[in-house]
């Protein structure tokens, strides 16, 4: 063995070193841009954002990191064939084979889980098709947004869009009839699901959320006056804003399946 051929070896090993390394850092940034997009995500339809084109950049070099990754790994693997031994003595090779550090020399990377995270997600929502979610809608130029229970039709994998049916409009839509709307993920939440309680979320007393006023299919701004409940099925007691009567804000109970987190923008 050369110490041409072992310092070629010792090359591309550091090379690899520094490859997970910058793939670790980028994969803290992407984790980053997940948890805003997630609390905030109508923050990307604000003028002058760059949240979106910011996360195709961090998933580009990801992936390129990724290949690199690959490229090397196999580099690697075809100097230590050149070097080793063939026939009986290739227990060497067999040891070598089951070394940690080669394990950890994978294809199957952090990006890849990923992005089959977000595949993932794309899949929850195509499954919404046929349900009930809030969607929240600019019924005119002039108004302002506002949030109201539609039905899904369909969801755009590409266009990342759903379109949705409001099957209820209200006695001042001119346009008469239901309406469809086609709206971004960002614009739409999903009601809890009786039949998967895994997935609903407690709100403590004192909390702020978005809520099906009783009677309508309308949704406004509330907080939790009884957040204590039993069984994660039972009512939600609540007070909405601007439902002042006598001079106080009657308490409303509200099912659970109508209640969801208050998002960001709405917090003023």
């Amino acid at each position: 063995m050369s110490s041409t051929e072992v310092s070629g070896i010792l090359e591309n090993s550091k090379e690899l070193d520094r490859i997970r390394k910058e793939q670790e850092e980028v994969l803290v940034e992407i984790n980053k841009m997940h948890k805003k997009l997630q609390a905030t995500p109508e923050v990307v339809e604000k003028p002058g954002d760059n949240s979106l084109s910011r996360l195709k950049v961090l998933y580009t070099h990801a992936k390129d990191l990724s290949e690199s990754e690959v490229t090397i790994s196999s580099m690697l693997l075809t100097q230590l064939d050149a070097l080793l031994p063939s026939g009986p003595p290739g227990q060497l090779r067999r040891r070598m084979g089951n070394d940690p550090k080669r394990k950890r020399m994978k294809t199957d990377s952090d990006i890849s889980r990923i992005s089959n995270n977000v595949r993932s997600q794309l899949e929850a929502c195509a499954n919404l098709k046929g349900e009930q979610v809030a969607a929240r809608v600019r019924l005119d130029e002039a108004d302002k947004d506002e949030w109201f229970v539609v039905k899904v039709l369909h969801f755009d994998k590409e266009t990342r869009e759903f379109e949705v049916l409001d099957e209820e409009p209200g006695d001042d839509d001119e346009g008469g009839g239901q309406r469809k709307y086609k709206l971004p993920m960002s614009r739409i939440i999903p009601f809890p699901k009786r039949n998967d309680l895994s997935n609903v979320q407690d709100f403590p007393t004192g909390s702020q959320v978005l809520a099906v006023y009783p009677g309508t299919t309308a949704l406004y701004k509330a907080t939790v006056v009884n957040g204590h409940r039993k069984r994660k099925t039972d009512d939600y007691l609540l007070e909405f804003d601007d439902d002042e009567e006598n001079g106080s804000l009657p308490k409303r109970t509200v099912h659970f399946q109508k209640v969801v987190p208050l998002p960001e923008e709405s917090r003023q």
